[in-house]
């Protein structure tokens, strides 16, 4: 690896993805060429090098950072452009350097995924889009097999993780820049505590405030592992506030939440093995982030004239208590639970659910939760499915105790596809980490220079 990487590096990158963020919101079509380089380069690369140095792990780390901001300036080729990627990018990278026995029991989920295709074709009405509703529930999980396939007992070292956190933030940097000089006066559109596109870029508040949350953290590791100047400490922190910041201002509750939650567990992963010194730098950034975290929150009520407090206590703009604390999920939930009690075995079909659930309820509106989703479409096997994926990234770690992050990770898939489903490339990307074998050569260390 390149001798002091964040100095060269690391600051100049996301400075000219924040010009990309301004240049975007300007001359929207530069969205289109920037995902098309992003394809096209990724392949490049990696088939030049023969992924001999995990080029589809870094590639497809960027493509899930950049997805989002590519939806919200309209530069998706495809509305599933960023899964597409990930999975060639994947394909590419198992073709060069083959996969692992330990990839079994994802093969075992993805072949169980078939019969709920078959059902779903069955079953799906004659005026219904088979191959649109099938590919808009299945393509998530096909992502995250395909990925997981292709990582699971993969070789990375903490330097992998240095360039994997970088490349994923990059884009994410462009993100926050254009959200920030899209909508600069908050005042002028919050006029409620429902989720807030014109806060979001424009565009789903749900799924921004999910990479948001996923950048909180991945900046949080750069200060804990690898920032190692004051002046890239201080960048840092200032980076990781405005993520809070326009993270809150989302009004979507889920990707702050995740984001802290996959923080706190990380700090808990790294205490018992940190010294008295880096325990007390630990103890030390985590009282610096809490005050920060009480600012954010403080001067987002202040911009918000207090309704995004209202938010997160669960109330309208009037402080009355909302009858849904969970924006009508819990019902699209209840409904899917339904369906997989009358139809236990096989479930109602891939793409199904959706119909199933407004001949049933009257609400026309896609799953939120991909746990109910499972087990609405697929049954049985929706169950054994998601054991599958819920019991395979904890055998990793008690077999690899080195991946510190695994469990950071694997809360980040659990908490979103609980309230965004897998409506981007995110979850199943970062479930596929889970199942990297991390060695770390040298002793993580807390010291600063």
């Amino acid at each position: 690896m390149e001798s002091n990487p964040e100095k060269k590096y690391y600051l100049s990158l996301i400075i000219i993805h924040a010009l990309v963020g301004m240049i975007v919101l300007w001359f929207r079509p530069i969205s289109v060429l920037y995902a098309t380089l992003i394809f096209g380069l990724g392949c490049y690369f990696i088939v030049k090098n023969k992924n001999q140095n995990n080029e589809a792990l870094f590639w497809a780390a960027y493509v899930v950072g950049a997805e989002v901001f590519l939806r919200m300036t309209k530069g998706n080729i495809g509305n599933e452009y960023a899964k597409y990627c990930v999975i060639v990018f994947m394909l590419l990278g198992l073709y060069f350097k083959g996969t692992s026995k330990k990839a079994m029991p994802i093969l075992t989920y993805l072949i169980l995924l078939i019969p709920g295709v078959i059902i779903g074709i069955l079953n799906l009405s004659f005026d219904a889009n088979i191959r649109k509703a099938i590919v808009f529930n299945l393509l998530g999980p096909i992502c995250l097999a395909i990925a997981s396939i292709s990582l699971a007992g993969k070789p990375v070292s903490l330097k992998d993780v240095d360039k994997l956190t970088r490349w994923m933030l990059y884009p994410i940097a462009a993100m926050l820049v254009y959200i920030f000089l899209f909508n600069p006066s908050v005042r002028e559109v919050v006029t409620g505590t429902d989720s807030n596109s014109a806060t979001s870029g424009g565009f789903g508040p749900n799924q921004v405030s999910t990479v948001l949350g996923l950048g909180m953290f991945l900046v949080f590791v750069r200060i804990v592992f690898f920032s190692k100047k004051i002046q890239l400490i201080l960048f840092n922190l200032f980076f990781l506030l405005a993520l809070s910041y326009r993270g809150v201002l989302t009004f979507s509750r889920g990707g702050v939440y995740t984001g802290m939650a996959m923080i706190a567990i990380l700090i808990l992963a790294i205490y018992p093995f940190i010294s008295l010194k880096g325990k007390f730098k630990v103890n030390l950034l985590g009282g610096l982030l809490i005050f920060g975290g009480f600012l954010v929150f403080g001067y987002s009520i202040s911009q918000t004239g207090g309704l995004i407090l209202n938010r997160y206590k669960g109330e309208d703009a009037l402080g009355r208590e909302k009858a849904s604390k969970f924006s009508g999920r819990e019902e699209i939930a209840a409904s899917e639970i339904q369906m997989f009690f009358e139809n236990p075995i096989l479930g109602v079909g891939v793409g199904k659910n959706k119909e199933y659930r407004e001949e049933m309820t009257g609400i026309k509106a896609a799953s939120h939760n991909e746990i109910s989703r499972m087990l609405a479409e697929h049954g049985s096997l929706g169950v054994i499915c998601l054991l599958i994926l819920l019991i395979t990234p904890l055998v990793f770690y008690f077999n690899n105790k080195q991946h510190i992050f695994l469990l950071s990770f694997f809360i980040f898939w659990l908490l979103t596809i609980n309230h965004a489903a897998m409506r981007i490339a995110a979850p199943a990307f970062i479930y596929a980490l889970t199942l990297l074998k991390l060695t770390i050569v040298e002793k993580p260390t807390l010291h600063r220079e």
